[in-house]
């Protein structure tokens, strides 16, 4: 068992030969993919691939770098499209203030809007964040406070203070192939120590393919290398951190197992 708990195959580099990445996968054992959409454009292609592979699940959700272009996506507008059977989380969305390709200000409207749709839905919110600790920390908590919602970090790059204050939260913690990289010595630190019930392990492909395969397009299969050297780190064995992940991943987006 191994879940690749964020990629986009619907992506250019993945899109063009999907049956054979999805092959690639599941050879190196991945049972389950989550297919994360960012912008409205792509839902109808992201859940079509789900439709059509039993081991690969949707989100429906805007990126925040996206959120200026989609004025128009509420939280009902989420809430309607997250009924398909195969529509599992909401997201990705959340703060990036290091690109800044949103108004910030619209982007934490957006943000709330789909914390929102998690709240009344029951479904995991796939969260963003980069250079934005402080004002993600705070409208989780502060949305936390209008009633409870599960979610995950994903491509968790933040500070250990952060990833404290999202565990107190509740939230699972996803790491991606950048803490194979060299010079993630703060993210090997924080990830050694992150409790194993609430780990997750992803690709975000086709981006940040991790060693040995750096420098490459991302792909889901590659969620084994990531797999593997985080056991290394943790002391634990692959085979418990792949299963424990797993796991972690189908209680986590609990529709998965209807």
């Amino acid at each position: 068992m191994l879940a690749d708990s964020h990629c986009h195959l619907n992506y250019k580099g993945l899109a063009e030969d999907q049956p054979a990445i999805l092959a690639r996968a599941r050879e190196r054992g991945v049972t389950a993919m989550l297919n994360i959409a960012t912008r409205e454009s792509e839902w109808d292609a992201v859940i079509a691939t789900a439709e059509r592979e039993a081991d690969v699940w949707a989100t429906v959700g805007i990126h925040p770098h996206e959120a200026d272009a989609h004025p128009h996506i509420d939280t009902a507008k989420l809430i309607e499209c997250a009924q398909h059977p195969r529509v599992v989380g909401i997201g990705e969305s959340g703060l990036d203030y290091y690109y800044d390709h949103s108004d910030r200000a619209r982007q934490q409207a957006s943000f709330r809007a789909h914390i929102a749709a998690c709240r009344e839905t029951g479904l995991p919110l796939v969260v963003h964040t980069r250079d934005a600790e402080a004002d993600t920390a705070a409208i989780l908590a502060e949305e936390m406070g209008k009633g409870a919602y599960p979610g995950v970090i994903h491509c968790f790059t933040a500070s250990g203070d952060f990833a404290d204050k999202a565990l107190a939260l509740g939230f699972y913690i996803s790491i991606s192939g950048i803490v194979t990289f060299k010079n993630a010595k703060d993210l090997q630190d924080t990830a050694a120590r992150l409790p194993l019930d609430r780990l997750l392990v992803e690709t975000d492909a086709p981006f940040l393919a991790p060693v040995p395969h750096r420098g490459k397009t991302g792909e889901p299969a590659f969620v084994a290398d990531t797999a593997k050297f985080l056991a290394e780190l943790r002391g634990e064995s692959v085979e418990t951190l792949t299963r424990v992940t797993a796991e972690n991943f189908h209680r986590l987006f609990a529709k998965t197992r209807a």
